[in-house]
């Protein structure tokens, strides 16, 4: 080991900045102003963000997360004594086999479930589990606080109870309607994601097809209703005919693409329109979604594109590569005067 940290010393100070054999330094979750290449270049960093930030969003807020934070993952399952060999085959186990006796975070289990099960090529999780091991992660803003107090003395009990959020009853309360917006977008991901999940696990991927066709639309409406919200997902290439953006969607649409190519940071859209709020946030691809939104053959097997045919004769929400907008949450509700948990 302390070779290694010599070596790359060593390599620091003669500035061998076009190495091929790099390492990844350990780097936790310290601050670090400086832009690390060889982090920036691993696979697992876009795997992450691709794959990951679906549901473990760095961006959500602490009340409408419907996963823990990376980071999260990160402390509770590497300690002084962990090695990546070790944090590498937990994060196999656990996405292979999420189950109440492979985790090691009792509190999100509680709080959110079990996540449903993915089937994830081993080297994707191991990639991702390599650069979570060595390196800073993007963590939410709430979280420092929410990690002191859940941790530190007292574990979270006592006085500060509500582990940093703002005091939603005080009248002087800034209302986030983008997170409210961000929250229902979500939690309706969230029960579209274990209905399918449950489906594709027990029917395949035909099954995922049909459910979307029968369930997806009125499991959305029934979720508008609990939120007293107009809840849509819409596309410029839609699957169904009823998902289909209109001008100002398509705008939106538009904009976030322009944001993915570039690179750039994404926060969701919010307008205030007669005492309404429009919200819009994108909807993206990962390699999950190519299994019935990829190409033709390539990824979307035979029996499937078979029955998008039948179900779906003007189907144009195909053709589709990993991290690209494939439409968007396109959310309104009323304009409120104290923001509600």
């Amino acid at each position: 080991m302390k070779f290694l940290y010599l070596s790359l010393v060593l390599l620091f100070l003669t500035n061998c900045k076009d190495a091929k054999k790099s390492e990844y330094i350990a780097t936790e979750d310290k601050e670090d102003s400086s832009k690390n290449i060889s982090s920036e270049q691993h696979p697992g960093k876009k795997l992450m963000e691709t794959e990951c930030y679906i549901c473990h969003n760095p961006k959500a807020s602490e009340s409408s997360r419907i996963a823990p934070p990376m980071i999260a993952i990160k402390k509770h399952y590497i300690n002084s004594n962990t090695s990546k060999e070790e944090f590498r085959k937990s994060m196999v186990n656990w996405i292979e086999n999420p189950s109440i006796k492979n985790s090691k975070m009792p509190g999100a289990l509680k709080r959110f479930g079990v996540m449903p099960y993915q089937p994830y090529p081993i080297e994707t999780i191991e990639q991702i589990a390599d650069y979570m091991f060595d390196n800073t992660i993007e963590q939410p803003k709430w979280f420092k606080e929410h990690y002191k107090q859940g941790h530190g003395k007292g574990h979270g009990k006592g006085n500060n109870k509500g582990m940093g959020r703002k005091n939603r009853n005080s009248p002087n309360s800034e209302i986030d309607y983008a997170d409210m917006g961000l929250k229902y977008a979500l939690s309706t991901k969230a029960q579209l994601g274990k209905n399918l999940m449950r489906t594709i696990k027990e029917k395949g991927t035909v099954g995922a097809v049909e459910f979307c066709n029968i369930k997806a639309i009125t499991l959305t409406d029934s979720i508008s209703v609990i939120n007293n919200a107009l809840i849509k997902r819409v596309s410029d290439k839609p699957r169904n005919p009823k998902n289909k953006a209109n001008a100002t969607e398509l705008g939106h649409i538009n904009t976030f693409k322009k944001l993915v190519s570039e690179e750039k940071e994404i926060n969701p859209i919010v307008e205030k329109v007669n005492k309404k709020i429009h919200f819009y946030y994108p909807i993206k691809t990962n390699s999950m979604c190519l299994q019935c939104h990829g190409k033709s053959l390539k990824n979307i097997e035979i029996a499937t594109m078979a029955t998008l045919k039948v179900l779906y004769p003007n189907d144009k929400a195909i053709d589709y590569d990993v991290n690209e907008v494939r439409g968007i949450w396109s959310i309104s509700f009323d304009e409120k005067s104290i923001a509600v948990e």
